[in-house]
């Protein structure tokens, strides 16, 4: 790791870090089991682990499917996660505006894939000060990531940014995931994360929702940190059938 996350435990184990937690935020009772459980398993086994959840999701297929509870509410229960188990917390941003407000609650803003070319995102998001996880789109080569982070660089982000691998398009309902990309991004000197469950995603299918290759999760994991990613990303849930968002590949 060569970014400095506050709370983050274990970072003189050796271990890959963790980011885990519900794709969307759907109340206050699963979001504290979940992290419970996880907590649990990091002091388990030293892992470094950061709780991921989204306040609001705001890329969905259809127009009727759940993307949160209220912006203000999911933000406040990321906030307590953090203070209760005293690890650090990390969500997506969407638009310029809302990287100060979530800056408030969390300690990492994240950049979801189709957004990581947005500049006056990176920007806003570069002038938290806070540390910035920029996940590579689906549709751009490793090597063109050095200029997503080079805006956030550029507004006094040295030193806080990571990149995020999650797989890229191949065809219209499938991702593929080109482990070449870890150790090139890695070359531009930030940590690389392996989100390994929107990498199994099956997109655009017919019916309006995301399929997805769950029983494909270790296998992506191991490859992942045996070609040199620093962390691993994995979205779960108590029961991700009934998930409101991307159960499919949980």
């Amino acid at each position: 790791m060569t970014v400095n996350i506050p709370k983050l435990k274990y970072t003189e184990s050796n271990n890959f870090f963790l980011m885990a937690g519900p794709c969307v935020i759907e109340g206050e009772e699963m979001a504290f089991q979940i992290a419970e459980h996880i907590v649990a398993l990091s002091n388990k086994y030293n892992i470094p682990y950061i709780f991921k959840g989204s306040y609001r999701k705001a890329n969905r297929s259809k127009i009727d499917s759940f993307t949160g509870i209220g912006d203000l509410k999911a933000l406040k229960i990321l906030k307590k996660i953090g203070e209760t188990f005293d690890i650090p917390v990390v969500t997506d941003i969407h638009g310029p505006e809302e990287a100060e407000l979530a800056a408030e609650y969390v300690d990492i803003l994240q950049i979801p894939a189709f957004l990581c070319r947005q500049t006056d995102l990176l920007v806003a998001a570069a002038k938290t000060g806070k540390v910035i996880n920029i996940k590579k789109g689906q549709f751009l080569s490793a090597e063109a990531m050095k200029f997503a982070a080079e805006k956030v660089v550029s507004e006094g982000g040295a030193g806080n940014v990571m990149l995020t691998e999650r797989g890229t398009t191949f065809g219209y309902q499938d991702l593929v995931v080109d482990f070449r990309g870890i150790p090139q991004m890695k070359s531009f000197g930030y940590p690389v994360v392996m989100d390994i469950t929107h990498s199994l995603q099956q997109p655009n299918q017919t019916a309006g929702v995301t399929g997805g290759m769950p029983q494909m999760i270790e296998t992506i994991a191991k490859a992942a940190i045996a070609v040199g990613a620093d962390g691993l990303f994995i979205e779960t849930h108590e029961n991700p059938e009934v998930a409101k968002s991307d159960g499919a590949n949980m």
